[in-house]
């Protein structure tokens, strides 16, 4: 089967794309600005923020009789081409938010595993001593590599694309290895995430402290669920509204309050709005007087009102009803 008969839809000039949802009932109010922003952003991008002011349907599956909800290519009425617009900007100022809250999560944990592991080890991340051996030898079903061995292959990968003048120098001084303090500043979120994984409990423990959090498996829960959300600012990808692939866990009310908003709603754990709370968390604990949940909160306060029909709010972030009562309470309170 040639590509051609895999997909057939025709390159569309900007022009022609302004037709298309001008015939599909989007409402456009002004053709140059919006040809503008289909120049500067493009179709595909915007498609995600018009994507929720189309019109559904309920249908029936003729192999089982499920039912099922499917878009249409119509939107609702009233909708006009800003609000798509306003909802892109909304999402980038939120990924921009976001990608100065999770730099400083990131150098924190750095710090904290390099500690923990250095204070042992100068190069513990070498030497699978260090680390638990149930998680370490766990094997992936396809390559069967040890979850060790996968990871020491990372490191290496890392470590010899690296173009930073500190590996260049450390290679030529003291020979191939580096210290797990130097080392670690070549690995990306998801490398830190997978070593933390595999750290002694103990270990796992007095990092998870650190950060009020009393269960380890939480704390590795959460590092996993922000270098999701991490790569997803980092690839500029759609994140006010998303359904998230990695869920965290969350501990009970009784051991951090702001929990309790959660509590018994599991629909909301596959939503954006969890995962600002769990980064407000982590900031409060490495740099407690910091303004950034208080800009977050003013933006989501901001939320762009629509012209079309259909209302969107925070909810459909996954905000919980009251959100606000606690949201800049300070840590601890």
């Amino acid at each position: 089967m040639s590509i051609n008969h895999i997909y057939s839809r025709p390159w569309k000039s900007f022009d022609e794309q302004l037709a298309l949802l001008r015939m599909r009932g989007l409402l456009i109010e002004d053709e140059k600005v919006a040809l503008t922003w289909l120049q500067r952003v493009g179709y595909y991008r915007l498609s995600a923020y018009w994507y929720p002011f189309r019109v559904f349907r309920l249908e029936q599956d003729a192999a089982n009789g499920a039912i099922r909800t499917v878009s249409t290519d119509q939107f609702v009425a009233g909708t006009v081409f800003s609000d798509a617009v306003a909802l892109y900007l909304f999402d980038r100022t939120l990924r921009i938010l976001l990608a100065d809250a999770l730099e400083r999560i990131e150098v924190s944990l750095r710090v904290e595993v390099a500690y923990r592991l250095g204070s042992a080890d100068t190069f513990a991340h070498l030497h699978e001593d260090n680390f638990h051996p149930s998680f370490r030898n766990k094997r992936d079903h396809r390559s069967g590599q040890t979850a060790f061995a996968a990871w020491q292959q990372r490191h290496q990968g890392l470590v010899q694309r690296s173009k930073e003048d500190f590996v260049k120098h450390y290679r030529e001084k003291h020979g191939p290895n580096m210290p797990i303090w130097v080392a670690i500043e070549v690995w990306d979120f998801g490398s830190i995430s997978q070593l933390l994984a595999m750290m002694k409990v103990a270990d796992q423990m007095a990092i998870a402290s650190r950060y009020g959090i009393g269960d380890w498996r939480i704390l590795g829960s959460w590092v996993r669920a922000l270098s999701y959300l991490r790569n997803l600012v980092a690839h500029h990808s759609r994140v006010w509204n998303r359904n998230m692939v990695s869920e965290p866990k969350l501990p009970p009310s009784t051991a951090i309050d702001w929990c309790e908003a959660f509590a018994g709603k599991p629909d909301l754990l596959s939503k954006p709005f969890v995962y600002l709370a769990i980064v407000r968390h982590m900031l409060q604990r490495i740099c407690s007087g910091s303004q950034w949940p208080d800009r977050l909160a003013q933006h989501l306060c901001s939320f762009p009102s629509q012209a079309s029909q259909r209302k969107l709010s925070v909810t459909g972030m996954g905000a919980p009803n009251g959100w606000e009562r606690w949201w800049n309470a300070k840590a601890g309170q």
